[in-house]
Formats: structure tokens, sequence, C-alpha cells
């Protein structure tokens, strides 16, 4: 295992695209301390913001200290593990097509922006854009799966293409919006206009006050899909809390959004 613990008290922020552990299995220690990474505008030397201790040949690392700061952990990986012990910047994982990224903590804005494949799990809050696709961008996510244990922001999904997203706490706007397929799960409460313009997929609403539904959206059915029961084992299998009232429960299903082509399905807890 590679461990680096973050030393610096810099308010600029830092950018680490590149250092992942596909790259540096096979460097010594020397080597990925000379590695140059962003501070602002210039590029410097890791050494200068980590210490660098243990054998990267086994693809883990373990990140120390409070990264908040520090930008893009995991970008574009393609293998092995990464674990924050403590909070984490913007772009968590972005791009990335396989491994898994586990932090213990909070992280920013676009955790697993444009994610193709793999795992990423944080535990703590996130920010907004989580599996989104960048700005100009067809598409968000293609694949993988992300899992937000606390609450997130605005635009969750934004044109998702493939994968499952779940947030265990609440979000805010437009959760799923322009999602073209995919699973997006939220089990707290949810804000405004959730799956609007969606294409294809699935978004779950599960939190105890169903979210008002927009008018495009076709009401359906009341039923209990057990379908579910294999998603929430799946959800649990990764450590994922899934309630138990949930397994039970049944749901209403609503189909469009009818702005668009109207495939999709969106379910909400039925309350009575």
């Amino acid at each position: 295992m590679l461990k680096l613990t973050y030393q610096a008290t810099t308010a600029v922020p830092v950018e680490i695209e590149g250092l992942t552990p596909d790259a540096v299995r096979e460097k010594s220690l020397a080597d990925i301390e000379r590695l140059e990474i962003h501070h602002g505008n210039q590029k410097l030397p890791l050494a200068e913001f980590f210490s660098v201790s243990g054998d990267p040949s086994d693809a883990r690392f373990e990140f120390e200290g409070n990264l908040a700061g520090v930008h893009w952990i995991g970008a574009h990986m393609t293998e092995g593990e990464i674990h924050v012990q403590g909070n984490a910047g913007r772009h968590l994982g972005s791009e990335m097509t396989g491994g898994a990224i586990h932090v213990h903590g909070d992280a920013g804005d676009w955790v697993g922006g444009e994610l193709h494949g793999g795992l990423i799990h944080v535990r703590g809050s996130a920010g907004h854009l989580i599996g989104s696709a960048y700005r100009g961008s067809k598409r968000g996510m293609t694949g993988g799966t992300i899992l937000i244990g606390g609450s997130v922001g605005n635009e969750v999904g934004h044109t998702m293409r493939r994968g499952m997203l779940a947030i265990g706490g609440g979000c805010g706007d437009f959760v799923g919006i322009n999602m073209i397929a995919g699973t997006i799960l939220v089990f707290g409460e949810c804000g405004i206009r959730a799956a609007a313009g969606m294409r294809r997929g699935t978004v779950g609403l599960f939190g105890p006050v169903p979210p008002p539904i927009l008018s495009s959206f076709r009401r359906s059915c009341l039923y209990e899909p057990l379908f579910l029961q294999l998603v929430f084992r799946y959800l649990r299998s990764h450590e994922f809390i899934v309630p138990d009232e949930l397994w039970p429960a049944s749901y209403r299903l609503y189909h469009g959004d009818n702005v668009a082509i109207g495939h999709g399905e969106v379910l909400v807890r039925a309350t009575a």
C-alpha cells in the first residue's frame, strides 16, 4: 500500500490529476515524490505537499489529512483502490473506468463526473453535479456505481447514460435532469423538478415526504416492484444503508418525461 499524507496548509487549490494506482505501481518512491502536480497555476513536485511511504505495487493508495482542497483524486484511474481518510475535493474519480474509491468523509462537486466504470463510495456528503456531464458534453456517467451516504446538491446524474447512483440523504433540484438511461435512487428528501427531460431509466424517490412530480409525467400504478429487493441487497453488500421500512413498501409508478420520449420511470414511496 502506498500511503500519502497531506501536509500543506495552502488555500490555493491542489490538483493531482494523473496520480492513480495504475500509473505509479511500478515506480520507486523517489520517482513518485518527483511527480509534478498543480498548485494553482504552478507545477510543483508531489513531495512538497505529501509525505510518501509504503509500496505502490499492490495498486492501493491511502490518503490521510484534510484533502478538501485537493482535487481530481483518482481521476482517470483504471484499476486498484483509493482510500481517503477524511474529506476530498472536487472531481473525485472523474472519468475513471475501473477500480474503487472510498472516502471516509465528505467530497466536493463533480464526484464521478462522466464516470465510465468502477465504484465510488463517499460515506459523508458531497456537492453538486454528482455523476454528471461536463458542460458541453453529450453524456454524463456511462457505467459504474456512485454511492453517497449523506446529502448532495443540484443536478445529480445530469445526462446520465448508464450505471447506478444512490444518495443516502437528501438532494437538491433537478436530480436526473435530461437522463438518458441508468438508475438514480434518493433515500432522503428531494428538491424540485426531479427527472425533468428524462428519456429512459429509473429515478427512485424514497424520502418520507414525496416530492411533487412534474405534470409531464403520467401516473401508472401502485405496486411492490420485486427488482428493488435485488437493488437494495446490492447496495447493502457495499455497506450502503437501506432503511428497513423500504423493503416491504409500496411505490407509485410514473412514466415520462413526455416532453422527451417518455420512456423513463419515476418510483415514489407511497405514504398512504
